[in-house]
């Protein structure tokens, strides 16, 4: 028996049609979940830049002063403000970067002292974190678990 073909059959079916739109669905939503994903890394990783560039400046200013117990970076006219500082730590600041609120911890220790040449080496440290819910755009006030920590040392002479 032979069975005539009608004139739609070169065409799609109505099944074929929709498991090709769920198809084309499904992979347009997973790139723009990957974009979205994108994006937020893109944010968290010039927010993690900012930062190191501002502890590399607070140092290096810092440095520039001999490593002075009184450095204050608000002195520098650059929107740092003072904040409570943590136990072990001599300043505190927060300055907003970028549309980020970055909170800035500066200390000091005296690793090394030579009485004969009379000259003491300090260790001067820079820990910057900043939330998270800013960075990545996504709200919130959670701080970042791993911040930024510079270290440098300054030669302090007796003289």
């Amino acid at each position: 028996m032979i069975m005539k073909r009608g004139k739609f059959s070169n065409a799609f079916t109505l099944t074929e049609m929709m498991v090709a739109i769920a198809l084309i669905c499904i992979a347009a939503v997973g790139v723009l979940d990957y974009q979205y994903h994108s994006a937020k890394h893109q944010r968290l990783a010039q927010t993690q830049i900012t930062a190191s560039q501002t502890a590399q400046l607070l140092l290096e200013d810092w440095k520039s002063t001999g490593g002075s117990t009184v450095y204050n970076p608000s002195d520098l006219q650059l929107g740092f403000t003072s904040s409570s500082v943590p136990s072990g730590f001599t300043m505190g600041e927060s300055a907003t970067i970028n549309g980020v609120p970055m909170f800035i911890v500066l200390g000091f220790n005296d690793v090394e002292q030579d009485a004969i040449s009379g000259t003491t080496l300090r260790q001067l440290t820079a820990m910057i974190r900043w939330q998270l819910g800013k960075a990545t755009g996504s709200g919130g006030t959670t701080l970042c678990q791993s911040p930024i920590i510079f270290n440098t040392y300054v030669r302090l002479d007796g003289s």
